[in-house]
């Protein structure tokens, strides 16, 4: 046998010999000690017992005696009422002499009934004490007996006095009340069997059991139980609790013959892991001698090889991950600050930079910072909080050098003189991004368009710049040619959201006159409806319908008609409110909306639109030098919710009509929607009559000018986005 074989039996005899030794004590004593204890807790219940039905007999008789003492055979059968009624006997019987019942008590219990005094009969439904009734001479008048049932409830009552499961046989070994489960019943009885006198007998599945009675102190027949107290599971558990010495004794036998034979044949095998390119092998260390340093030294050589993989692993991964999420929000979202802040935060992990930022060119040919990060400290502005401070002009300075030639750039920073408005750093990278171009690939470094040296390239949007590389080192190539993918997806991006918004732009608004189309008109007048109900205001509409548009077609031609369109929008506009919003409906028919405006604003509005249309005629070109003046006026129909209807188109549809009452009146005035009839409600209808004559209430008419004098202007219609229904 070898010395590792040696070692192993040996250490499992020092070890198992006392373990097992150990269980076997363990178990016999804690068997022994209780079974003691349920013995013990048995006897004290069996006379918890006696003692709790010997009371019983004692009341029923002290009962049966107050009957019995009265003389009176009417007072006799009131004198058991009482007793009943107090408690102290479940049934009173009397009989005479002769055996034959004179009185009973209601609700006596089922027979048959045991006497407290006599011997065992068999099955007992109660239990019973009987006295006999004389006269003064001695002579017997018969008998009164006191009854108390034994049911289940009096089985429960013994239970709980002595603290144990009680169970009520029949004589022949039957049960006839009992306490116990009834999975354990079976085993209880028949344990039962063997318990003879004082013995206690126990159950298959860990209950001990005593028989109390029948006998003459008590004529019950009762077998009491309790559970054992050890753990239902000792055996077992101190099986299992050797098992797991044993299988504890063989691991450390194993453990402590490779600490003594194989450090030497560890090492090789990690080695050889290495070899095979496993880098997270370790020896481990048993000792401080020779074997145990070379162990360290390996592990510490591994270690540093396995923490630079994981440093150009997580690199690679970070650099992937950020791809991903770039890839995703270009795909999902048309929010241009987020776009451009996905681009860099991923440039900035993709390159290790302390700082960037993403620069857009607006309209006068300006770089204004949109996006930034780590700039704290370098803005040339007394305001780092706010992007935007970060301006350059193109051809001026790094940035605007890389927007309006193309050509990216990195170095080592030196401050320019006179500054440029660009944040300072040690070293820096930057690269433009610019749209596709439709007529072929980006040329990098064409020269400006006309000469002009400021102007950028046709396709540039903007640029990326990192400054200050970790570890202070400078870009270098592999950095730009990142940075100039990220660049690439930014500018895709950029050009994505601009198409979008004038795609949704052009969804919404007539390309004509520039105001609002029927489709919004409808998405807008369910949305105002909806805001007027919140906050309890009203929503004026305006039907507007140009007065013989088909006669000025027919008389100047279409082009002047469409002319006549473009002039009657921008007049519109001027008149309405910022809030206010101006649809073209179709053809020459035009829809205004006027939130939280009521009858009396609605006929003002109406009031300017007619006299800015009727008073100025429209200048249209003609076959000659001199321009056309081109008469126009307005018919408008003008409804208010909720005061004309109760939802939006049906509010659009009241205008509509009132517009139609307008053009029968004559047209260039403007007509008030009637009332809804029948809700109490609405407010009142302004009168209103034809916009050459002042209403009788004194709102001025059409192209009277305005009491306070105050110019009214300005519309959200055309260009601007749609407005949010917001609460204010």
């Amino acid at each position: 046998m070898t010395l590792r074989g040696r070692l192993t039996v040996a250490f499992l005899v020092v070890v198992l010999g006392p373990v097992l030794l150990g269980a076997f004590f363990v178990g016999a004593t804690l068997s022994a000690v209780d079974r003691s204890r349920a013995t013990e807790r048995l006897g004290l219940a069996a006379a918890g017992v006696r003692t709790s039905v010997d009371a019983l007999c004692q009341q029923l008789r002290a009962a049966a005696d107050a009957v019995a003492l009265v003389a009176d055979p009417v007072a006799r059968s009131r004198a058991a009422d009482q007793v009943v009624g107090r408690g102290l006997a479940t049934a009173v019987v009397i009989a005479d002499a002769a055996g034959r019942t004179t009185y009973a008590t209601a609700g006596g219990p089922a027979g048959p009934w045991q006497d407290c005094a006599g011997a065992p009969t068999g099955r007992v439904g109660a239990l019973a004490v009987q006295v006999r009734l004389r006269d003064p001479t001695g002579a017997d008048l018969g008998a009164v007996a006191a009854a108390q049932p034994v049911d289940p409830a009096f089985v429960a009552r013994l239970a709980a006095v002595t603290g144990v499961d009680v169970t009520l046989l029949d004589g022949p070994g039957r049960i006839t009340h009992t306490t116990e489960d009834p999975g354990v019943r079976a085993a209880v009885l028949a344990a039962a069997g063997q318990a003879v006198g004082d013995r206690v007998a126990g159950t298959g599945d860990g209950r001990y059991v005593r028989r109390v009675g029948p006998s003459p102190e008590q004529p019950l027949p009762l077998v009491l139980s309790v559970p054992a107290r050890r753990p239902p599971v000792l055996f077992g558990a101190l099986a299992a609790a050797v098992a797991l010495a044993a299988l504890l004794a063989v691991l450390a036998a194993w453990r402590l013959a490779r600490v003594t034979t194989r450090p030497l044949v560890e090492l090789a095998g990690a080695v050889d892991r290495v070899a095979h390119g496993d880098l997270t092998a370790r020896v481990p260390v048993r000792s401080r001698d020779e074997i145990g340093r070379l162990a360290a030294a390996f592990n510490r050589m591994m270690r540093e090889t396995g923490s630079y993989v994981a440093a150009l692993t997580s690199s690679r991964d970070q650099l992937r991950n950020h791809l991903v999420v770039l890839g995703d929000t270009l795909a999902s979202t048309h929010d241009l600050q987020r776009i451009l802040r996905v681009i860099l935060d991923s440039a900035i992990a993709g390159t290790g930079a302390r700082a960037g930022a993403v620069l857009l060119l607006d309209g006068h040919g300006v770089l204004v910072g949109q996006c930034v990060e780590g700039l704290a400290g370098r803005w040339p502005t007394d305001d780092p909080a706010d992007p935007a401070t970060l301006r350059v002009p193109v051809g001026t300075g790094v940035v605007g050098a890389v927007a309006a030639t193309g050509e990216p750039v990195r170095g080592r920073w030196t401050a320019p003189d006179p500054p440029t408005g660009e944040p300072t750093c040690e070293t820096y990278v930057a690269v433009p991004f610019a749209a596709p171009d439709p007529r072929g690939p980006e040329r990098p470094g064409h020269p400006p368009v006309d000469g002009d040296p400021a102007a950028p390239p046709s396709a540039a949007l903007g640029v990326l710049a990192l400054y200050d590389r970790l570890g202070g080192h400078e870009f270098d190539d592999d950095d730009l040619a990142t940075l100039r993918t990220f660049a690439g997806h930014a500018a895709v991006a950029v050009e994505n959201v601009r198409v979008h918004e004038e795609a949704q732009r052009l969804s919404l608004t007539d390309p004509l006159t520039g105001l609002w189309n029927y489709r919004y008109l409808r998405e807008s007048i369910r949305r105002e409806v909806e805001r007027a109900n919140r906050f309890g205001r009203m929503l004026s509409v305006l039907a507007l319908d140009l007065d013989r548009f088909k006669h000025v077609n027919d008389t100047w031609g279409h082009a002047a008609g469409d002319a006549v369109l473009v002039e009657f929008a921008r007049r519109v506009r001027g008149v309405i409110r910022e809030v206010d919003l101006a649809f073209r409906h179709g053809g020459e028919e035009f829809v205004v909306l006027l939130p939280e405006t009521d009858a009396r604003g609605a006929t003002i509005v109406a009031e300017r639109l007619g006299a800015v249309v009727r008073d100025q005629p429209v200048s249209v070109d003609g076959h000659g030098d001199e321009p056309l003046r081109v008469p126009v006026t307005v018919s408008i129909g003008i409804a208010v919710y909720p005061d004309h209807a109760a939802g939006g188109q049906q509010v659009l549809d009241a205008a509509d009509d009132a517009l139609y009452a307008a053009k029968a009146a004559g047209r260039d005035g403007y007509r008030m929607a009637p009332v809804a009839v029948g809700d109490p409600a609405l407010t009142q209808e302004i009168p209103v009559v034809a916009a050459t004559v002042s209403p009788p209430d004194g709102l001025p008419r059409a192209g009277a000018a305005d009491p306070a004098g105050a110019a009214q202007g300005g519309a959200s219609s055309g260009p601007h986005p749609p407005r949010q229904s917001r609460g204010r």
